[in-house]
């Protein structure tokens, strides 16, 4: 699907544990390199990171790493809203954020950033004022797609006031589908992208847990996990089908949905990067999107 003004592959990389120290523990930097390298080498064209993966680190090794590959094929996305010089408070201020886009170009040794999203909303700025100044640097050609990210409803339609914002990241996926009512609507209506994170759930969709393992993820009711886990054995068997593991066939769903944009499933290790690519081989039937979607349609 692509934004008003800008084509976005269909798979992408989250980079929260590339370089996110401050985020996960036992992060190594070689790892976050070659996981880069990896995603590149595998045809995955999107790398999404931000200010707070590692405080500027995850956009780092981007910027080293992109600069043996062709940056016309590259579709970077960052964000930013926590303020390093105010103890990381959440700002959206037009100085703010035009000094966050010229930091990240520095650390991403590069000279334009494909979509810049507004991380998190604060509290004092108008979404319009916030999304103007990010428009005069898209008129200057420093960044090319205006995002939001973690806004409500409310405060995406305050933000695209103009027609302006291009495109929008939240948490969704099979188990968390609160924005197919609360945002989609709006976000089709006005032709803007949309960009699910955690679509894996915290690995919860990967296929590797078991009814044993509901004390990782107490926001579910026994009821609910276990209609989960049944639900991800029906998606292993129609995994099997196509030689896809559970984690595949579910990031293929994602892909072959028309209201999803691109779908970007982190991974701290190259071989979680070679499975992930391995997803655009898998070519769902409507009869296997539509048991899928059916599977998970109480959450």
């Amino acid at each position: 699907m692509a934004t008003k003004k800008l084509q976005i592959p269909s798979l992408g990389l989250g980079t929260n544990k590339v370089g996110g120290h401050n985020l996960f523990d036992n992060l190594k930097d070689e790892d976050g390199y070659a996981v880069v390298r990896k995603a590149l080498d595998s045809g995955i064209e999107l790398l999404d990171t931000a200010y707070m993966y590692g405080k500027g680190r995850s956009e780092e090794i981007i910027g080293d790493v992109i600069q043996d590959y062709d940056r016309s094929k590259i579709i970077i996305a960052t964000k930013a809203a926590q303020d390093p010089n105010n103890n990381l408070e959440l700002n959206n201020s037009p100085e703010f954020l035009k000094q966050s886009v010229d930091d990240a170009l520095k650390r991403l040794k590069t000279d334009y950033i494909d979509i810049f999203y507004i991380h998190f909303p604060d509290e004092a700025t108008p979404k319009y004022e916030a999304v103007a100044a990010l428009n005069e640097l898209k008129q200057a050609g420093k960044i090319r797609a205006i995002g939001v990210s973690n806004f409500s409803l409310d405060q995406i339609k305050e933000a695209n006031r103009d027609g302006l914002v291009d495109i929008v990241e939240d948490n969704y996926s099979l188990v968390h589908r609160d924005a197919e009512k609360t945002l989609l609507p709006y976000l089709k209506e006005q032709n803007i992208a949309f960009v699910p994170y955690f679509p894996l759930a915290s690995g919860l969709l990967t296929g590797k847990y078991s009814l044993s393992d509901h004390d990782k993820f107490k926001q579910f009711s026994d009821g609910e996990f276990k209609s989960i886990m049944d639900a991800l054995d029906e998606v292993k068997v129609i995994g099997k089908k196509h030689d896809a593991t559970v984690a595949q066939t579910i990031l293929a769903w994602y892909i072959a949905d028309p209201d999803i944009s691109t779908v970007i499933p982190g991974a701290r290790l190259e071989k979680q990067v070679v499975s992930n690519a391995g997803s655009m081989k898998v070519q769902l039937s409507q009869a296997e999107f539509d048991k899928i979607n059916s599977l998970f349609e109480g959450f």
